[in-house]
């Protein structure tokens, strides 16, 4: 483990204050404490707390990242112990303290003054435990236990892997996301769910009490420091709050709505935007993505979220918005975020700073083949195009779903996934399975999907086994000239392609290099891609083509077939070139849907 490639914002971190801002911009109060910094860690062959620490451990990086100053990685065998003091002041008559984790990858339990609080399991997902009646006032004492089986067994996982290499990547464990306190009230708002109705001008919201009892709400709307509106409802219900002139989200205009809600003692602050994101014929009877009620086409880049030094953290709060403002500086209006859920605070920068995302569920399933570890994964569906069509995901056992508690676990994660994300409205494609990576029953995850969100649309198969539903017929192309032909009930969307590979010494993780086509300097790579946009991209708008995603923002380990370096130094292509083609794709697509 460890490398010398290192990130601008990795080498000016300050131990002391790590990703100290707010976790969840979607539901804000006023208390917050932080218990990112310096951990006690130690790891050892059993769950049992070991009698003495190993060292130290900058959390929130995983122990496989260089910034956690650990630099191991997490074997299945092995048991993962946090150890760390904090400080309680006093606790208030009709208070609560409530702790959070961001993720915890992959399995955890968690201690406060040795009593067990409970467990979770899911690498990726938020949770909580009331810590009130553990806490006393003064010192108090946090353990975790982590235990990480990476791809070793069939939850979510992504591209780690305990053998990375080519397009696989380091695994990494432990906590790798803020963990916090805050105080509420006895019974405070626990969630919020926000949907924008644009054709009645209107928002849906529903909060939920912890308590689950009928409570009144006020509701104040907010743009910018002019109050839109303010309104009463109750919480459990669906309450509508109707906005004759709201100003709607787009790339363009990333507009947000401020919404403050008081229920009983508990106040927090959140945020909504107005958009529609749909699927309808153009002028000429052709499907395309609408948002909100034109035709828009989806200009996109491939965002794995790995960083060098962070793995799956990134080292700042600056770093995410520093990937997202460089590809809207090239003219790209859309991210995938691929086989990875990013902490909240990322999605809330697309938000406000007007970037589409389109959400991979995470991958699992059982060990994935080595055939699907090369260049022949991607390059199949291309040279025998039947693959994508005459395959099926019935058959569990080809899918390396053979177990029902692998498919049930599958389906809890989506569930998961879908209730974590649902209200930034950035998010306006779900894809739900990626390149065969553990699809099964595609349909009816589809379905499972629907019935918690009608507002999105879905890929249902992205790149390989198109099994005709969902909202898009998702293709991957990486080595054959592109031939799109329009769908009767799905827009078409190159859900991938490109890949072209620039290795830079001194910016580069190993050297390794890994990508579908190879080039020596920013004009080969600059020029290549400018073909490619002319020949993939261009010609094929006439025949559907409704949206396109680059392979892609950065490099990432042995895959140098990033726009940038995997430290972000420096952007391999030509930006004023790049940001041309992108305008001109734009401008195409606008003469030809309209």
């Amino acid at each position: 483990m460890g490398n010398s490639v290192l990130t601008k914002w990795g080498k000016e971190i300050d131990p002391e204050h790590v990703l100290e801002e707010y976790p969840r911009p979607g539901m804000r109060r006023d208390s917050y404490v932080c218990l990112n910094g310096f951990w006690d860690y130690a790891i050892t062959g059993t769950s049992v707390f070991p009698r003495e620490y190993e060292g130290r451990i900058l959390v929130p990086f995983s122990p496989e990242a260089d910034l956690s100053g650990v630099n191991r990685i997490l074997m299945p065998d092995m048991f993962l112990h946090y150890r760390r003091q904090f400080s309680v002041e006093r606790m208030d008559p009709g208070k609560r303290l409530l702790l959070h984790f961001g993720a915890v990858d992959q399995f955890c339990e968690v201690y406060v003054n040795g009593c067990r609080l409970g467990d979770h399991t899911g690498g990726y997902w938020h949770f909580t435990f009331d810590i009130t009646g553990a806490v006393h006032e003064g010192e108090n004492l946090l353990q975790v236990v982590v235990r990480d089986l990476t791809d070793t067994t069939y939850y979510a996982r992504g591209k780690q892997t305990l053998e990375r290499g080519g397009m696989w990547y380091t695994p990494q464990s432990g906590i790798w996301q803020t963990v916090w306190m805050e105080y509420v009230p006895d019974n405070y708002i626990e969630t919020v769910r926000l949907a924008a109705d644009v054709d009645r001008s209107s928002l849906r919201l529903r909060v939920k009490m912890h308590e689950k009892n009928r409570m009144p709400l006020r509701l104040t709307i907010r743009r910018g420091d002019e109050v839109i509106l303010q309104t009463e409802g109750m919480s459990e219900d669906i309450c509508r709050v109707e906005l004759p002139s709201c100003t709607l989200w787009t790339p363009e205009t990333p507009v947000l709505y401020d919404l403050i809600i008081r229920a009983g003692e508990d106040e927090v602050a959140s945020y909504f935007a107005m958009r529609k994101i749909t699927i309808e014929e153009d002028s000429k009877g052709i499907i395309r993505l609408f948002l909100n009620g034109m035709p828009y086409y989806h200009n996109g880049v491939l965002d794995q979220g790995y960083y060098p030094d962070g793995l799956y953290t990134a080292p700042s709060d600056e770093a995410m918005v520093n990937d997202i403002l460089q590809m809207k500086a090239l003219g790209f209006n859309m991210l995938r975020k691929h086989a990875k859920i990013e902490p909240d605070r990322w999605y809330y920068h697309c938000d406000r700073l007007g970037m589409l995302v389109w959400q991979d569920m995470v991958n699992g399933g059982n060990h994935i083949r080595n055939v699907l570890k090369t260049k022949l994964s991607a390059m199949l569906p291309d040279v025998v195009p039947e693959l994508k069509r005459l395959s099926r995901d019935e058959n569990f056992r080809i899918s390396l779903r053979e177990e029902e508690e692998s498919r049930e676990t599958f389906a809890k994660e989506v569930t998961q996934t879908v209730r974590q994300l649902f209200n930034y409205p950035s998010i306006v494609v779900w894809t739900v399975f990626n390149e065969a990576w553990g699809e099964f029953e595609a349909g009816g995850i589809t379905k499972q999907i629907l019935k918690m969100d009608s507002s999105r649309l879905i890929d249902e198969a992205s790149g390989w086994i198109d099994q005709g539903g969902g909202d898009i017929r998702s293709l991957h192309n990486y080595f054959l000239p592109l031939v799109v032909r329009p769908q009767a009930d799905r827009c078409v969307a190159l859900s991938e392609f490109g890949g072209y590979s620039w290795h830079i010494q001194g910016h580069s993780f190993t050297p390794e290099e890994f990508g579908y086509r190879k080039y020596h300097s920013r004009v080969q790579l600059t020029c290549a891609i400018e073909k490619l946009w002319s020949q993939d991209l261009e010609r094929n708008l006439d025949n559907g083509l409704s949206a396109s995603v680059y392979t892609q923002l950065s490099d990432v380990e042995d895959e140098t077939n990033g726009l940038m370096t995997y430290d972000r130094e420096i952007l391999k292509v030509d930006g004023e070139t790049i940001r041309s083609i992108n305008a001109r794709l734009m401008d195409a697509f606008a003469r030809i849907s309209s």
